[in-house]
């Protein structure tokens, strides 16, 4: 069948897009997994920028280096940073967003004006943010000194130059933990997909966790001694990022928040409260079930903007602080500072497979649920 007119002027019209994206995005992509398998950078003997440098083949021994690599323990402290640093952001911006909708959706007078407040740091840039919250966090300023003004003593909290570590486990720890997750996702899975047409599909993606799961726990066993018994934990100095990241983010999901609960009906909450139900209740078993892909969509991308965060943490503390150090960070420092573009490199599709680890899924989910439509 040929080409209607139409199709073929969309698609000429799509065809620069197409070109320039697999050119500068995939390509690009495909560029920096070339550099992390090189050994670009890593010999001193070799400068990375001088002319006619030689660039051998090494495979996956920069990843190698940056999980059990005794001089790469930086790089780990920041993977366990993002963890804490991301868990601790979700739990904020959606709890914080959604009570802010809840509030402003009780006809609150002067809800415009509210609305226009809890959106506006979201008119502000990261840069602005951090630069504005460094300054409140000052361990001999902003927040410290507040009680000064009522005649009690100065507070003495560190904030982001805080040291202070809680939940301390070993690096092999958290390597078995993570094979723990990986184990119970494989047993949520055949439970819950383990049907129908889906049987070959939950096959092969269980085969997959299975592999990943052994690749883990032969790491976590074979780690040497040194990198075994190193020590990480959450660090108190995560606080002041969450609370400067939540501040900015928190409007956004109160957005969203705000307009699912609009989308409501308001017959449904009435039938709730003829039925006896109280106005926790209703929340509680007719609104947020309704809200779960709010929520969803939410954390997502929240949890996207958490994994890849660099300029908060860069202007607050200043590329050198590793309380609050995150894996952007390091590959700046690494890549552009260090001049060592293999490693940075490796540690850049890391932080690409973390961020589509939870992208993927969420994209699949959203096109299945548009062809089912």
């Amino acid at each position: 069948m040929r080409m209607s007119r139409d199709r073929r002027i969309a698609v000429l019209m799509i065809t620069p897009s197409i070109i320039l994206l697999a050119i500068f995005v995939y390509g690009f992509i495909g560029q920096t997994i070339a550099t992390s398998l090189s050994d670009w950078g890593t010999d001193p003997n070799k400068p990375a920028l001088m002319p006619g440098v030689l660039i051998n083949f090494v495979g996956l021994k920069n990843y190698q280096d940056l999980f059990t690599g005794l001089l790469n323990a930086r790089f780990r402290g920041d993977l366990v940073n993002t963890v804490f640093f991301t868990a601790l952001f979700l739990a904020v911006c959606l709890g914080l967003g959604l009570l802010l909708a809840i509030m402003l959706d009780q006809n609150t007078r002067g809800e415009g004006i509210f609305r226009t407040v809890f959106l506006f740091p979201m008119a502000l840039s990261f840069v602005v943010t951090a630069t504005v919250w460094r300054w409140l966090f000052q361990p001999n300023g902003g927040f410290n000194v507040l009680p000064t003004m009522l005649g009690l003593d100065k507070l003495n909290f560190g904030w982001f130059t805080d040291r202070t570590t809680f939940i301390s486990f070993t690096w092999q720890q958290m390597f078995l933990f993570v094979a723990l997750l990986i184990l119970m996702a494989m047993a949520y899975f055949a439970v819950t997909r383990w049907q129908g047409r889906r049987r070959t599909a939950a096959v092969y993606f269980l085969i997959g966790l299975g592999l990943l799961g052994g690749v883990v726990l032969t790491a976590a066993l074979g780690l040497p001694a040194s990198v075994r018994n190193e020590r990480h934990g959450l660090n108190v100095a995560i606080i002041a990022i969450v609370i400067a990241a939540a501040w900015q983010m928190s409007g956004y999901t109160m957005a969203m928040y705000l307009a699912g609960l609009r989308g409501i009906p308001e017959e449904l909450r009435e039938a709730a409260r003829v039925d006896g139900c109280t106005e926790w209740q209703v929340y509680r078993y007719v609104v947020l079930p309704l809200m779960q892909p709010i929520t969803l969509s939410a954390a997502i991308i929240l949890g996207h903007i958490s994994l890849k965060i660099f300029d908060l943490v860069f202007v607050m503390g200043g590329g050198s602080n590793q309380q609050i150090d995150m894996p952007s960070v390091n590959m700046y420092l690494t890549t552009f500072q260090g001049n060592n573009f293999a490693l940075g490199s490796a540690i850049a599709v890391i932080m690409l497979i973390m961020v589509a680890l939870i992208i993927i899924p969420y994209l699949i989910t959203q096109l299945r649920g548009e062809t089912q439509l």
